[in-house]
């Protein structure tokens, strides 16, 4: 589950300049950086980058203007990367950063001798994979990386990189990814009513209401419906090393979520536990993690 709303990290990176060889951002590599690269990569050692399970980007490396390098990538991967009327790109930073996060724990963070790179997970227009490519940093004693830019697989091949790096996986088996409308819902309501900051993401009139918790099994039975009218109600999250299900949760308006109930199995299979209850922005961003979304009633 993410830090906070905006799934943003804190920088750990200093705030200095720093020069890297002949940088070119976009999704147009350099001839002179082309070549370059071109000539490093027949000799250069390729690693698998695996050190510890829990790395922050910022730790890894260090991003430059990273407003601009999230820009740049928005422009490659057209999507709604804001919530609302913003431009901030918060979807997509939280999205890169644990990303990151989930790639490296994997162990597929790719660095050599010259270069590091990972496997964003994103697609541009044409479906072509988009890389995070890094350069090393020249600074000493800061990251050992520095953030040169993001890069279709064409640009990286044309440039004699080879052997790219996969995908983060989520989900290991297919059917995690799919509601059973047989099985039934058992929330945990002490969570849900009892802890403040839980309380505080009911709305106002529920909230005070003392009949908020009969108010939420009706809206979980009509949840149940839209679950049987469409299985692809149910938007699924990753979470603490597993699949969870999002269903949402209509308090107020039918149809209109209000909230998402967090879903997980027990461990015969026969019933689901609602675990918690996350604003929609925090579901959006947590479900986004493994795809784009074209949901009824999640979006950004």
């Amino acid at each position: 589950m993410l830090r906070n709303n905006s799934g943003v990290y804190p920088c750990h990176a200093p705030a200095v300049e720093i020069r890297s060889p002949k940088k070119t951002f976009g999704i147009v590599l350099s001839e002179d950086f082309c070549n370059k690269i071109y000539k490093r990569s027949f000799y250069a050692k390729r690693t698998i980058f695996r050190q510890e399970d829990n790395m922050n980007l910022f730790d890894f490396t260090y991003c430059g203007n990273y407003n601009r390098h999230i820009r740049n990538l928005s422009h490659m991967v057209p999507e709604k990367w804001s919530f609302g009327d913003g431009d901030d790109n918060g979807i997509l930073k939280g999205y890169l950063e644990h990303t990151f996060q989930r790639v490296y724990e994997e162990g597929k963070v790719q660095e050599t001798e010259e270069y590091a790179i990972f496997n964003t997970g994103l697609f541009n227009d044409y479906y072509q994979p988009v890389y995070a490519f890094f350069v090393h940093n020249l600074i000493p004693g800061r990251q050992k990386w520095f953030l040169e830019g993001f890069y279709t697989e064409y640009y990286l091949l044309k440039s004699g990189i080879t052997g790219l790096p996969e995908r983060a996986q989520y989900a290991k088996e297919p059917a995690e990814l799919v509601f059973d409308t047989k099985l039934d819902i058992v929330p945990q309501y002490e969570h849900i009513f009892d802890e403040e900051e839980n309380v505080q993401r009911l709305p106002e009139n529920v909230r005070t209401s003392r009949m908020r918790v009969q108010l939420f099994d009706g809206a979980l039975r009509q949840t149940k419906h839209m679950l049987e009218a469409d299985y692809r109600t149910a938007v699924p999250q990753y979470y603490n090393h597993g699949i969870q299900l999002l269903i949402p949760v209509c308090l107020q308006t039918p149809g209109k979520a209000d909230l998402a109930l967090a879903c997980v199995k027990t461990a015969d299979g026969k019933k689901y536990l609602g675990r918690t209850c996350l604003t929609l922005k925090m579901a959006y961003h947590n479900a986004r993690l493994l795809a784009k979304l074209d949901s009824s009633w999640l979006y950004p």
